[in-house]
């Protein structure tokens, strides 16, 4: 195993990083970590290995880890490349996921703030038989993002 290896961040391309910023700050209590982002150079063109690379951006803390926990760095560059449509069984990193109160009523929140809906609100049992409700959904650039409640047994009814 690699030495102190502890996780930091993922990273999210998008078109508009202020756009994103606001939605997960908004929806699911992400919170801005200073200072904005803008680099470029040639620094930056050797690490990405695109000729001319700059971007902006910021990293916003996860909720629920504190104030040493885990960010979401949302990024955009000068030149960005299209990619297919996002689908839950695309190959690469899939999804994030966020622990809510009710999945129905986060779909809905979400929905209303740009963001789309893909497939349907489910309960799952599993290998242990927890049960948890969940949904996919998307950000408003496409990007798929998990509901997920854990049910008690009183709940799963």
């Amino acid at each position: 195993m690699i030495d102190g290896v502890r996780f930091g961040h993922t990273n999210l391309i998008a078109r508009d990083w202020r756009r994103l910023a606001r939605f997960y700050t908004e929806l699911f209590g992400c919170t801005l970590v200073p200072p904005e982002r803008n680099y470029s150079g040639p620094i930056l063109e050797r690490g990405t290995g695109i000729p001319g690379a700059a971007l902006t951006g910021a990293h916003l803390r996860l909720p629920g880890y504190g104030e040493h926990g885990p960010t979401l760095e949302i990024f955009t560059y000068s030149q960005n490349q299209e990619r297919p449509t996002p689908a839950p069984n695309v190959l690469g990193f899939g999804h994030i996921a966020f622990q809510v109160a009710s999945v129905p009523t986060a779909r809905d929140q979400v929905m209303a703030a740009g963001g789309g809906a893909v497939g349907d609100v489910v309960t799952s049992t599993t290998d242990v038989g927890t049960r948890v409700m969940w949904c996919y959904v998307t950000d408003p650039e496409g990007n798929l993002v998990e509901l997920q409640s854990w049910l008690s047994a009183e709940r799963a009814g």
